[in-house]
């Protein structure tokens, strides 16, 4: 449900309320307990400020923000309606955080960072938990991470879309044709040859299929998730029907959300429905343009076999501070503009 549209006219909205399954999948990973002291970024409607109130008790407290003015005052407005008036509300830019309550027993994003700001760990306790959902090589997981000095090392993650915070942009957009109708998003770290990828759109494509297979209801975004492990090449490419009509490019997995392995050619993942009568009727593969189109076809095969070999595996991130020493640290190391990701299966 948006609160408030965009005042620049994109197609987010400034602020949402989130599906309740998401707001419960959220609380449980921040782990609640009685007295604690809980920073919410994004006050939204204030209802989740509500039942942060509720499970922390009369002796805990909970402040919650909103870089925009009328957001935090529908907020306050409807905390107050339903008698929450010890919340606190503040208009502050979230990336700033709220250090005059600080420190913070739990603290808890409800819009989507590309980065972990530095301001941040300032204001978390020596044990506390974070939770936010995080976005690196295109696609957003919900993240909760326990501090231990300077190092937040992830409880669990779940897949997860929203409204991005304001004042981050380290994630690009790259059209890859005329129309900006097929375009990549990727980090700004991923070079992008926009004019190499275009050319090898406009040649013939092949179609790799991987042995693994799903049922028609069974989640297979765990791939994605697997090859950002290891692979500095994966990033969201978005086509649209007009593109796959005109175009003649085959239908991705998920037209507006799919991974892609980009280079001077491009391979990104596919679905094919093959057998009505099996349990898992549709096969993962990959569809490649481009001079090493069967290179990067093979290699997007691989990571659907890793992720086939352990379905439900996810991954440990840990995260530190850019500013601090770059210990040796094990995992695949994604450094960003305030924090450095690690990942490890």
């Amino acid at each position: 449900m948006s609160i408030k549209d965009n005042p620049l006219g994109g197609p987010l909205p400034l602020s949402c309320a989130s599906v309740p399954s998401i707001v419960g999948m959220m609380l449980r990973q921040l782990g609640v307990e009685h007295g604690d002291r809980i920073l919410e970024i994004g006050a939204g409607t204030g209802y989740n400020a509500a039942l942060l109130a509720e499970l922390t008790g009369d002796s805990g407290h909970v402040t919650t923000i909103d870089i925009n003015s009328d957001v935090a005052l529908h907020a306050r407005t409807m905390l107050d309606r339903a008698g929450y008036q010890h919340v606190h509300v503040m208009e502050r830019d979230g990336l700033v955080g709220a250090p005059e309550n600080a420190p913070y027993d739990r603290m808890l994003a409800a819009v989507g960072l590309w980065d972990l700001p530095a301001a941040w760990w300032a204001q978390l306790t020596e044990g506390g938990r974070l939770v936010l959902p995080l976005r690196w090589r295109g696609q957003t997981r919900s993240v909760a991470l326990r501090r231990r000095g300077d190092t937040l090392t992830s409880k669990g993650m779940e897949l997860c879309g929203f409204v991005p915070v304001i004042g981050q942009d380290g994630e690009k957009t790259t059209p890859l044709n005329a129309d900006d109708t097929i375009r990549v998003i990727h980090d700004e770290d991923q070079a992008v040859d926009a004019d190499a990828l275009g050319a090898s759109l406009s040649t013939t494509g092949i179609e790799v299929m991987s042995e693994q297979r799903i049922g028609g209801e069974e989640s297979f975004d765990g791939v994605w998730l697997r090859a950002t492990a290891s692979d500095d090449r994966v990033c969201r490419l978005q086509v649209t029907p007009d593109a796959m009509a005109r175009e003649h490019v085959l239908r991705p997995a998920i037209p507006v959300c799919s991974p892609v392995l980009i280079g001077d050619s491009l391979a990104y993942l596919i679905v094919r429905r093959e057998d009505a009568d099996s349990q898992r009727p549709h096969r993962l593969g990959a569809a490649a343009y481009g001079p090493h189109a069967a290179k990067l076809a093979q290699d997007l095969i691989t990571h659907i076999d890793a992720w086939g070999s352990a379905r439900t595996a996810i991954p440990t991130l840990t995260i530190t501070p850019a500013a601090s020493h770059p210990a040796t640290q094990p995992g695949h190391v994604i450094t960003k503009r305030e924090s450095r990701l690690a990942l490890t299966y």
